[in-house]
């Protein structure tokens, strides 16, 4: 009885010390889109409720250089994003952020900002914001959907523009800002292996728009993050998700969320690290489907798969599963984008 009780006190604080839930906003204010907006208010709601219970809110670029190390990070940890930098982040959010003490990170696209666009922050309104301590990180020059080529363009030349988009970015938020975390967060949260593979190589980090924790076994190119809009703003179901743990997942056979070729049905195995789960009680959900009961095919290791042809766009299959030694929930969401079946993209 004594071992079994220190092997659940070594899980809990194994699997506990080395997560993080990074939150994704867009706009804080009432007159925007609601599938991309909370109310002042509720993002007040949110903030008060991190700090009544004692949640450690770090700065973005901290928390993933710890993540990289295998450093640990405090129970409870959270990183507060938000991307296109929007004027309402400064005239609303960051006033609210400042009275809590709470650190963020905002990604930006260059081009709406030498455009002026009237609803998009200005280079010197993040200069102030920077000035107070917000991370002005990359979102793309123009937030192109960087997976998508150009008419009868290569996969070289796609790549070669792809990274300049990037490389531009982060030279004129260093030039402009005077920082520079190499922290992409992909426009619409669309990515593949190829742009996985080329930010290793140049040492940024990727940031998707796919629910879950960030922790150990997360994949430096492919963190997740909560976003809160919407139907997915309310306190009451966004309490789960900043509880929520790193998946231990260990293996994928499928990593590359661009399907291609007609495989609308993509078979994920998941393999894991079972030491704080109990397998039965792990489910599964496709997006626009509902629940999907995992099969497992061994000891450690299960499969998905969608019933029906995921729709042209962006799907995800989501699983989650509660901890043993703390009844939090684990969470593993793995992002999908498929094209039309003429091989063209929804547009956007």
């Amino acid at each position: 009885m004594f071992k079994r009780l220190i092997i659940s006190l070594i899980a809990m604080v194994s699997f506990s010390s080395h997560a993080a839930v990074i939150l994704q906003y867009h706009h804080v204010a009432t007159d925007t889109p609601a599938i991309t907006s909370v109310t002042p208010e509720q993002f007040r709601e949110q903030m008060d409720y991190l700090k009544q219970n004692q949640f450690v809110v770090r700065p973005l670029s901290e928390v993933l250089a710890a993540v990289k190390a295998g450093e640990p990070l405090a129970d409870k940890t959270v990183v507060i994003t938000f991307d296109d930098g929007y004027n309402n982040i400064a005239d609303t959010a960051h006033l609210i952020l400042k009275e809590y003490g709470f650190p963020y990170t905002i990604f930006v696209a260059i081009e709406p900002i030498e455009k002026q666009y009237s609803e998009m922050m200005s280079w010197q309104r993040l200069r102030q914001l920077a000035d107070e301590g917000a991370e002005i990180a990359n979102h793309s020059w123009a937030h192109e959907h960087l997976i998508r080529k150009q008419a009868d363009e290569s996969d070289e030349k796609w790549l070669a523009r792809i990274a300049k988009s990037i490389l531009d970015t982060e030279a004129a938020i260093a030039k402009h800002i005077g920082h520079n975390y190499k922290m992409l967060a992909y426009p619409y949260g669309e990515y593949n292996t190829e742009i996985e593979q080329w930010l290793t190589e140049q040492g940024y980090v990727g940031l998707g728009q796919q629910s879950g924790a960030v922790g150990k076994y997360t994949s430096m190119t492919a963190i997740p993050r909560f976003p809160v809009a919407g139907v997915y703003a309310d306190l009451s179901s966004l309490k789960v998700k900043l509880h929520s743990l790193n998946m231990p997942v260990t293996a994928l056979n499928l990593t590359n969320p661009e399907l291609s070729d007609g495989q609308w049905r993509p078979e994920l195995t998941v393999t894991l690290d079972m030491d704080d789960i109990y397998p039965h009680q792990l489910m599964c959900f496709v997006q626009g489907q509902g629940e999907k009961k995992p099969l497992w095919i061994s000891e450690n290791q299960f499969t998905i798969r969608a019933g029906l042809d995921l729709p042209p766009g962006r799907s995800r299959y989501n699983c989650t599963v509660p901890s043993k030694s703390s009844g939090r929930y684990y969470w593993f969401s793995q992002a999908w984008v498929r094209p039309k079946d003429d091989g063209s993209w929804i547009k956007e």
